[in-house]
């Protein structure tokens, strides 16, 4: 998912522009059925209030199993009926989520990733969440640590509905044909492994297996999974408060990702598919930098998978990740509905079976804690990766410029993955216009 996730942002939040007004024209014609789906309708002379809930839930396996939880809430709150829209990636949902805000077609509720806090903020659509979390039971109950996805200038504005970061999935057996016994910790140690990985085995001077699939595009799914080399390499996108894309940590990130696909140890997924796992469950990598929303879709791959952290360049990093439910300015009925809606997310209940099906990392302590979980991770030990690494997982920005910072950032790692310029030269570009962005704002 993103993850989910988790690639998103493609264009800026442009709404004097005429190429917004014609994503508005086409959402209004395709969407307007949105407005029926928000109303109050009877049942048995019983008031229903129905609330709709967007998302990007993925894998399709990961959507099955929401659907499932969602009809038990909707089973046990017969007056409130919650539909959930697979709305598309969020490249997809951008342009929706805008256009709906605009002509006054909102969702009650959005999972989306929480650096959208800012602009949502911004245009004044969603409803601020402090005071009923400052008296919410469930308050207790969720995870301190993500307290930094939930808040903008002392204010909070979503929930979190799970979490997770990124590692790297690898095949045992391919590692076991070349040799290799032991998973690399540092990044030279990586790049002797992924290039005993690069194989031709029929020596027809074509390469049937590459080491490691690495994310390309522009989209927020591609930025998010380079941050955690940015971050490992002392990298940053931010300093002294201001956007800062030009520096030797993510420089260095970018450049050794170049040295693997020099030597073909690496190859580069589709234009912002960076999460689709069809080359590493066909074999022809042998690795893979995703995260536990996968381990649905590999379980019923069949194949065999492991996990080991993200091999360190200068220290070890990782990325916070996962999405955030927003309440969208309604009326008081629907949004006290909505709300009910979030409290069954938040709920011990719903992160344990989530968390169990999925792979996500539940944000309930009492999730955490309980007995089912627990016996989850002695089951399947490689939770364990994913819930160490939440010990140096680092949150993205949450500011209202975020979206144009991954936007340029994200163009940086594609132009230099691309190799249509250094790393230096596609970050200074990128530099140059996320200031333009920002100073004409």
């Amino acid at each position: 998912m993103f993850f989910i996730n988790f690639c998103f942002f493609r264009r800026q939040f442009f709404l004097k522009s005429i190429g917004f007004i014609c994503i508005f024209t086409l959402f209004f014609i395709t969407g307007c059925q949105n407005n029926s789906l928000n109303t109050e309708s009877s049942n048995d002379n019983n008031q229903v209030t129905k609330i709709t809930f967007w998302h990007g839930i993925n894998p399709p396996e990961n959507r099955e199993i929401f659907n499932e939880l969602l009809a038990k809430f909707n089973e046990e709150n017969p007056k409130i009926k919650v539909e959930a829209l697979y709305i598309g990636q969020p490249d997809e949902q951008l342009p929706k989520i805008i256009a709906a805000v605009a002509g006054n077609q909102v969702p009650d509720a959005l999972l989306y990733v929480p650096q959208l806090t800012g602009k949502l903020v911004e245009l004044q659509a969603i409803k601020p969440l402090q005071d009923w979390w400052n008296n919410s039971e469930i308050k207790a109950e969720i995870d301190p640590a993500m307290l930094s996805t939930m808040e903008l200038d002392n204010n909070i504005f979503s929930v979190p509905f799970a979490t997770n970061n990124a590692a790297m999935f690898y095949r045992p057996s391919l590692f076991e044909k070349s040799g290799i016994k032991d998973t690399p910790k540092t990044w030279d140690e990586f790049k002797e492994v992924a290039k005993k990985l690069t194989i031709d085995k029929n020596n027809d001077g074509k390469i049937d297996q590459n080491g490691i699939l690495l994310s390309s595009g522009k989209g927020e799914f591609t930025v998010f999974i380079w941050l955690h080399l940015i971050f490992s390499a002392n990298g940053e996108i931010m300093q002294n408060n201001q956007p800062n894309l030009v520096n030797e940590g993510t420089e260095k990130a970018l450049q050794l990702g170049l040295e693997l696909l020099k030597d073909n140890s690496a190859i580069l997924s589709a234009p912002d598919r960076g999460y689709e796992l069809d080359n590493f469950i066909n074999g022809k990598v042998a690795m893979q930098i995703t995260g536990p929303w996968t381990l649905a879709q590999l379980k019923q791959s069949g194949i065999d998978y492991n996990v080991f952290p993200i091999p360190i360049i200068n220290k070890s990093a990782a990325v916070l990740g996962g999405e955030n439910l927003f309440i969208f300015k309604t009326n008081p009925q629907r949004e006290k509905a909505t709300l009910k809606f979030l409290e069954f997310i938040l709920s011990k209940e719903f992160q344990t079976e989530w968390a169990l099906k999925t792979g996500y990392l539940p944000i309930n302590i009492k999730a955490q804690q309980s007995t089912e979980y627990q016996a989850f991770i002695k089951e399947n030990p490689m939770i364990q990766v994913f819930l160490d690494q939440m010990k140096v997982a680092k949150s993205r920005p949450i500011v209202a410029d975020y979206p144009a910072i991954s936007e340029n950032l994200g163009r940086a790692i594609e132009s230099s993955l691309l190799r249509q310029k250094t790393p230096k030269q596609a970050l200074e570009e990128s530099q140059k216009r996320l200031n333009l962005v920002i100073n004409n704002k």
